[in-house]
């Protein structure tokens, strides 16, 4: 974990099927995406000016997915951060383990899908940020 960066997590353009009817999108984990899902969630009705997430992942590797609307993900390793704004269902941004992640600026009636790597896990959360950057010292 103390070796990620925040240039480690990438946008991924997923594969978008379009005929007259509409548009679908498959992610198939260890196929378009480089681990096996094992949970899914999403996150909506979000109200106005509040933020989500506020944590790094000591092992779990996600793909976040705007499914609808906008939102902005904050990225910070300790030393860099970049700000990625996702608003394509057909695009999804994997964030490795070791990196802090804020989701925020939602837009009304966004919806944010996460693909994760591994089963909840309290013990895989870091939810302080100054132990966050201890621990990516190795202290």
């Amino acid at each position: 974990m103390n070796r990620s960066s925040v240039f480690d997590c990438v946008i991924l353009p997923l594969n978008k099927i379009h005929n007259r009817a509409g548009n679908i999108t498959i992610v198939e984990g260890g196929i378009n995406l480089p681990f096996e899902i094992k949970r899914v969630y999403y996150l909506y009705d979000i109200p106005g000016g509040e933020d989500r997430g506020g944590h790094a992942h000591k092992e779990l590797r996600q793909l976040i997915v705007a499914a609808s609307g906008s939102f902005d993900v904050l990225l910070d390793d300790g030393v860099n951060k970049k700000v990625v704004t996702l608003n394509r269902p057909d695009y999804g941004l994997m964030v490795v383990p070791g990196i802090w992640r804020e989701l925020m600026e939602f837009s009304s009636g966004a919806i944010c899908l996460v693909l994760a790597s591994e089963l909840f896990d309290n013990e895989d959360y870091i939810r302080d940020y100054n132990h966050f950057v201890n621990h990516k010292n190795g202290n």
